[in-house]
């Protein structure tokens, strides 16, 4: 009779724990990335009473620990482009001061004044920084300072979508220019002059620059066309710049004019309307200053820069384990690796098992309120049940002593 009561109370302490963990999910309800949690119950050492099966009677219920649900939550749009979410498998790989990892699906992330960044707890995201050929180098914080520049590169590489008039007369002049740069940043304007000479469908060109301290060396040659206005086959000729300003001197600067093994590409036309530049590119740029950061699908965090340029700076890291139920849960939604949860296996977005990142997003609790409230009651009279299997035996046992009486 006196086990009823260890069982009653067994109940009572297993139905509080489940109680407790139903709270918290209720509270955690609007918590980033917070992982629902379910209690889980197991029975206690059976009471045999004559050593076979059909005459052991259970001792009661013991709570055996919470299981976090791994299911996704919502990812919900906000407006700050730190703010990271994962679709898929993987973890945020955050560090800090003393060295120690943890993981997290929580990417309410920000710059802070040093230009790192970081979780609302100041702990440092862990990413690859990129060098400019996309060359990963190795693991650590994300550092990004707000002033932060790009240096400036000079033109190599330059092309022209261009007509010239098949009607002109010999010595006619088309002048086009387009804006080149040094190694130093420097605005190096590039004005090739086109003159028809007496030859049918032929032109000379020459190239010349107006910038100070700058000089054409080498810069002229003939393109010819067919009868129907067709760049005949040739090689890309080369441009050469010396310079007097401090810049890296010489500077050879390739006209892409041909494709290919010289085939013509059609952007390049000998037709009979006026002589005309529709189109310029080239490779060249100023140095910038950051004026904003794009984070992709691949964690890839592009700056964007004052001059146009966008460049990768870093790919952010992200951790996956073979047993995310063997996962340490700790506060500010961190975990950490255990020996049940094996090691973190590091990678990055969309590469082997890992999701993909999104941008301005923020994952939501998995938490649904519907269901906690129908666990809330089931808890309570479960709990009301063993408090009445107490309530019980305790008048039986008063009757068995007012017996003896």
């Amino acid at each position: 009779m006196i086990g009823s009561l260890y069982t009653g109370i067994s109940g009572l302490k297993a139905n509080a724990m489940a109680m407790s963990i139903i709270g918290d999910n209720i509270a955690n309800v609007n918590t980033t990335a917070f992982k629902c949690g379910r209690a889980l119950f197991s029975t206690m050492l059976n009471q045999s009473l004559k050593g076979y099966n059909e005459s052991e009677v259970g001792r009661g219920v013991q709570f055996s620990g919470s299981s976090p649900l791994w299911q996704q939550g919502t990812l919900e749009n906000t407006e700050s482009g730190t703010d990271l979410a994962i679709s898929g498998r993987g973890f945020f790989m955050v560090q800090d001061e003393s060295g120690a990892n943890y993981y997290t699906r929580a990417g309410q992330f920000h710059f802070d004044r040093n230009g790192n960044l970081v979780t609302p707890g100041s702990l440092a995201v862990q990413g690859y920084e990129l060098a400019l050929d996309g060359t990963a180098g190795a693991i650590t914080d994300i550092n990004i300072p707000d002033e932060s520049t790009t240096t400036p590169n000079a033109t190599t590489l330059f092309s022209i979508n261009f007509n010239l008039d098949s009607g002109a007369e010999a010595g006619d002049e088309y002048t086009t220019t387009l804006i080149t740069y040094d190694s130093l940043g420097n605005e190096i304007p590039l004005t090739i002059t086109f003159t028809k000479t007496a030859t049918a469908n032929q032109w000379d060109w020459e190239a010349d620059t107006s910038a100070t301290g700058a000089h054409v060396t080498t810069g002229s040659g003939t393109i010819t066309f067919d009868d129907d206005g067709t760049l005949l086959t040739g090689s890309d000729p080369t441009i050469t710049l010396t310079f007097t300003n401090g810049a890296a001197t010489p500077q050879d600067i390739t006209w892409d004019l041909y494709d290919d093994a010289g085939v013509t590409n059609g952007d390049v036309t000998g037709y009979a309307s006026s002589s005309s530049a529709t189109f310029q590119t080239q490779d060249g740029y100023p140095s910038g200053t950051l004026k904003s950061i794009v984070v992709d699908k691949d964690g890839i965090i592009n700056g964007s820069y004052s001059n146009g340029q966008i460049i990768p700076l870093f790919q952010i890291a992200l951790a996956d384990f073979p047993s995310y139920w063997g996962l340490a849960k700790m506060e500010n939604n961190l975990y950490t690796q255990t020996f049940a949860s094996g090691q973190a296996m590091i990678g990055t977005a969309g590469n082997g098992r890992m999701g993909s990142i999104n941008s301005k997003a923020l994952e939501t609790s998995n938490v649904d309120l519907t269901s906690e409230f129908v666990k809330m009651i089931t808890t309570q009279r479960a709990y009301q049940a063993n408090s009445k299997v107490i309530t019980t035996t305790d008048e039986i046992l008063s009757e068995l002593i007012n017996i003896k009486r």
